[in-house]
């Protein structure tokens, strides 16, 4: 049954733990058939938010409201509708593979096929190994595995694929596309930058219990970005003929080693004079891009730089 409404809803929500306040008067919706990513560093409340709409911690104030139900309340009528990839796995270390994912298809009504997922994800030769003989990407795709059996309308993916190589987590990537055209809704947690930009429909970032950030890849990449040419070159070029040949006004810099910033009024005369200038000392200007930040360049200026445990 199909309620009406956004897959996920979340209304002021606070959560503390002792004098650490997890969660911080947070708003957010997920609407059906999409995907969103929620990033943040460690510690802002990224693992509260979603262990909160899973139903594992109760808010201590606001509310969270899940495929329309709470789902603490009425997590009976809610579980068998939302698929769960946690990081650890949640599997038996003795259980082979297959016995597993077996066992959690045999939980749903009309689980999809385990033997197509076991395929899919390239689990067919572990099928008869256990858990704790696996290697940890094939741990981690058997936890996607479980997650999605049920034919769930709403999956939570912690970190989908991490530690996977680039042949799986483009299979993994696949696969949550398919989702979301078959109209599941999807509700993403990673650190990968690509990863968010490549599979999100709508990004969320949060730091320290509150959004900083919240819009399509595209918005948060352009905004506040106006007025911007970047391009990536060798590092700690002598910027000063590049300077002196550029408008009055415009200020060239290094970022970071490598990455270059140009910021005025960029038209195309602009851009020809910073190619002119690369080819001039022999270099080749890569990725050059106007009006249009990368990413992580976005998460960094807004969470910050430091190291958090």
């Amino acid at each position: 049954m199909t309620s009406a409404g956004p897959a996920v809803r979340l209304t002021g929500v606070v959560k503390s733990y002792g004098p650490v306040t997890a969660v911080d008067g947070l708003d957010l919706e997920l609407d059906r058939a999409m995907v969103l990513a929620l990033l943040g560093p460690n510690g802002a409340g990224k693992t509260t938010t979603v262990e909160m709409c899973e139903g594992f911690v109760r808010p201590d104030a606001g509310s969270v409201r899940v495929l329309g139900l709470d789902p603490i309340a009425e997590s009976a009528a809610l579980r068998p509708r939302i698929g769960v990839m946690l990081q650890g796995g949640g599997a038996y270390p003795g259980a082979k593979a297959g016995e597993m994912l077996g066992l959690v298809a045999s939980y749903s009504a009309n689980p999809i096929d385990p033997e197509w997922l076991l395929q899919t994800l390239g689990l067919v030769d572990a099928r008869r190994t256990s858990y704790r003989r696996l290697s940890g990407g094939q741990q981690q795709r058997l936890a996607l595995a479980c997650a999605l059996v049920g034919r769930p309308e709403l999956v939570f993916l912690d970190e989908p694929t991490a530690g996977l190589d680039a042949q799986a987590r483009h299979t993994v990537w696949e696969l949550i596309d398919s989702l979301r055209r078959d109209g599941v809704s999807v509700l993403l947690t990673t650190h990968m930058m690509d990863e968010a930009e490549q599979l999100a429909d709508e990004l969320v970032i949060i730091d320290h219990g509150k959004i900083v950030a919240s819009g399509t890849p595209s918005e948060i990449t352009t905004r506040g970005a106006e007025g911007q040419l970047r391009f990536t070159a060798p590092a700690h070029l002598d910027l000063s003929l590049l300077e002196a040949a550029l408008p009055e006004g415009f200020a060239p810099r290094e970022t970071s080693p490598g990455s270059y910033l140009v910021v005025g009024e960029i038209d195309p005369q602009v851009l020809a004079t910073v190619t002119a200038w690369c080819a001039r000392i022999g270099v080749l200007a890569t990725d050059l891009r106007v009006d249009q930040r990368r990413l992580e360049d976005v998460f960094l200026e807004l969470t910050g730089r430091e190291l958090r445990g």
